[in-house]
């Protein structure tokens, strides 16, 4: 008797139960985050890469030198992050630079 006092009649229904706060929050709409990686070559320098960042992607240099050891070491690396519409110069601006780079 004592165990059906504090048996809790649990409800298995498959209706979700929405929070009408939930509701209200605006749906916001925002444009997808694009990356320009640059890929290892066995041809350009560090320094040149590193002084190429640095104009084509406003890197610091210690920014541009970390990628350029990433790149080396690890045959890619995401150098910028932003709208496609940015990044298309300066990828753009990269090849021109003699150097392998692409936007996804």
């Amino acid at each position: 008797m004592v165990i059906r006092s504090l048996y809790k009649k649990i409800d298995f229904s498959t209706n979700p139960k929405v929070n009408p706060e939930d509701e209200r929050q605006p749906i916001v709409k925002t444009e997808r985050k694009h990356e320009l990686i640059l890929f290892n070559d066995e041809v350009n320098t560090f320094d040149y890469v590193t002084k190429t960042l640095m104009a084509v992607c406003d890197h610091t240099f210690i920014q541009a030198q970390q990628c350029t050891y990433i790149v080396h070491f690890s045959g890619k690396c995401v150098v910028k992050t932003g709208s496609i519409s940015d990044l298309e110069s300066r990828c753009i601006r990269l090849l021109d630079a003699g150097l392998t780079a692409e936007i996804v």
